[in-house]
């Protein structure tokens, strides 16, 4: 009696009643949480049994523990104080979508798995096309259409793939080692790695540099001279990323130019908007992505800053059939009547794993629920709450903003005491660590032009201004304390 069965309705009713109860406190109380977790690494293993028990426990036990022992060793993403990397956006109906999918928990390789999944998915995805304006050889209706990946490494992987493999059909496979990709210094490793697992040599991987006199965004003549250079010694030029809203600076690349130059080589190109694409449903900023026409494939995080929970990451192609070339199998158990007579989508043939879930719910419930209206609402108030940080900063003589803020991401530096700019990196630093130790927010930071700067990006869901304020008021006192010292 009391038994937990692996399946069974009125017991799910009853422990999801708990739950529900749980992580609604849990948002409920997020704010009194250290953003940052402060544990030591090895922390768990000395609170948790070394083997799995034996015999049932039970659910109270367990949240108890995640209460007093897990919680403790989580950085709280969703707190209204995190301001560190990109934001991971979680939302009502997010989690009610996720929820569903986890409810039915099914595996949509194929159409006949479960037809929804495949449809509602193309669906939903030629709706967030249509919202970003982006061309209509995009949509599923054509040759293209959009599939949700797991993240954006994912996305850039299978579109480099595709593209590798459409050249060497071309070539001859043996020419891999003359393939060569570009990018910019401050693109996404994710290409990096992808290039690692597709193959191409890592001396044919170019980097090419920027500069703050553009803002760090990627000139055409720049990647124009190191394509010609390539060719010139027959190598072949076949992968280009460009991205809007860098990772270090949400540096923009000018797609239309480069786009231009990528058409004329025959070189494939894809667009990561992983951040900023969100915003570019707001038409005051969808000319960042002018020149989209010129793309490949496009790709955005729906799960960064769109309010879909983790993961959720959307890619269109212009040619689906280069992805399904790629990446397609068949073998004898997965054959039925509607793939054979190509009669519909399997998206398997569209990424790396088989198995996948039924991710176009969350995605579909967030748009119908808050409507792209609340949605650009929801972009643009953490665009205004960037602003005001900014403008704080800016009036503080004791710290200067290192590039032009674009989207809801200030990049800063404190300043070093005169004739000491050799320390500003390790000031900068100190900064850093002393500001995240307070447990009251969490910065990161990158490197620009060999400066340590300090990252502040705004939009968690339950940021407001007094959480800005605040912020900025834990940065002006960690800095007093260190330049006293200096």
């Amino acid at each position: 009696e009391g038994e937990l069965k692996p399946m069974d309705a009125e017991q799910l009713r009853e422990y999801g009643h708990k739950m529900v109860d749980f992580i609604a406190d849990y948002y409920k109380n997020i704010e009194t949480l250290p953003v940052l977790s402060q544990v030591e690494p090895g922390y768990l293993r000395k609170l948790l049994p070394e083997t799995a028990p034996a015999h049932s426990e039970t659910l109270q036990n367990i949240l108890e523990d995640v209460q007093t022992k897990i919680l403790p060793g989580v950085t709280h993403w969703q707190s209204p104080g995190y301001f560190a990397y990109f934001p991971s956006n979680s939302s009502v109906a997010g989690f009610l979508g996720e929820m569903l999918s986890a409810g039915i928990n099914m595996v949509g390789f194929s159409w006949i798995t479960s037809p929804a999944a495949t449809e509602l998915e193309m669906i939903v995805l030629d709706w967030l096309a249509k919202a970003l304006k982006l061309p209509d050889e995009f949509l599923s209706t054509g040759q293209g259409g959009g599939v949700i990946q797991g993240t954006a490494s994912e996305a850039v992987l299978v579109v480099l793939l595709a593209a590798r493999d459409k050249v060497l059909r071309r070539v001859g496979k043996d020419a891999i080692s003359k393939l060569v990709v570009y990018c910019s210094d401050q693109t996404h490793s994710s290409l990096q790695k992808a290039c690692q697992i597709g193959g191409i040599h890592p001396e044919n991987f170019r980097v090419l540099k920027t500069d703050p006199s553009r803002d760090y965004a990627l000139s055409p003549d720049t990647l124009s001279e190191a394509v010609s250079h390539d060719m010139a010694t027959d190598l072949i030029p076949f992968f280009f990323c460009a991205t809007i809203g860098t990772t270090s600076s949400t540096a923009v690349d000018p797609l239309l130019d480069l786009g231009k130059i990528a058409q004329s080589n025959s070189i494939w190109f894809h667009v990561d908007a992983a951040y900023a694409g969100s915003a570019c449903i707001c038409p005051e900023y969808r000319g960042y992505i002018n020149g989209v026409e010129e793309a490949h494939s496009f790709n955005m995080n729906a799960h960064k800053w769109f309010l879909t929970n983790f993961d959720c990451s959307a890619l269109w192609v212009k040619d689906r059939s280069a992805l399904i070339q790629s990446l397609s199998t068949n073998p004898e158990y997965l054959k039925n009547k509607a793939s054979q007579g190509n009669l519909v989508v399997d998206y398997k043939d569209w990424q790396v794993p088989l198995g996948r879930r039924f991710r176009s719910l969350k995605l579909w419930m967030v748009l119908r629920l808050y409507g792209l209206e609340k949605l650009q609402a929801y972009i643009r108030n953490h665009i205004q709450l960037a602003k005001l940080f900014e403008k704080l900063v800016a009036q503080d003589q004791r710290f200067e903003i290192v590039t032009p803020r674009k989207f809801s991401l200030v990049c800063f530096r404190l300043l070093p005491p005169p004739s000491n700019e050799d320390h500003a990196n390790k000031l900068n630093h100190n900064l850093l660590d002393s500001v995240n130790s307070t447990g009251k927010l969490f910065i990161s930071h990158t490197l620009l032009s060999d400066k340590y700067i300090l990252r502040f990006a705004v939009g968690a869901p339950l940021t407001e201004e007094r959480h800005i304020v605040g912020a900025w008021k834990v940065l002006q006192d960690e800095a007093a304390t260190l330049l006293s010292k200096c």
